[in-house]
């Protein structure tokens, strides 16, 4: 039977590891162990490689320079980060501080004209 250990991770990591493990069922901490599965693979494959992978992420290669493998991954990658920064959004609450009026769509597709200061109805 498998044991586990206690192991400290810092809030940010923890918090993404949160929000992309809600949209996979999974708590933090098998989030967690997910990351720490896919990165031994990733490292220990000889199919994908982490460092071209790291390049491409960091604008230092071209995605098109990766095998398909590799490209998969980064895909995955990019999914993650762009979800984690859009789930921090809250544009209502900046356009409000700012006094700006937007619009939006509702649940059932309709256009909603927001005011500055005005209730949502």
């Amino acid at each position: 039977m498998a044991t586990t250990s206690s192991l400290r991770i810092d809030d940010d990591l923890y918090a993404a590891a949160k929000l992309a493990g809600a949209v996979s069922s999974r708590s933090a901490a098998q989030q967690v162990a997910h990351w720490a599965l896919v990165g031994r693979e990733m490292e220990t494959s000889r199919h994908v490689s982490a460092r071209d992978i790291s390049d491409v992420l960091a604008g230092r290669k071209a995605y098109d320079s990766l095998s398909a493998r590799e490209q998969a991954v980064t895909r995955a990658e990019w999914t993650e980060r762009i979800e984690a920064l859009t789930g921090s959004l809250n544009f209502e609450s900046e356009f409000a501080d700012e006094g700006r009026a937007y619009v939006e769509i509702d649940a059932d597709g309709n256009v909603q004209h927001r005011k500055p200061g005005a209730e949502p109805a």
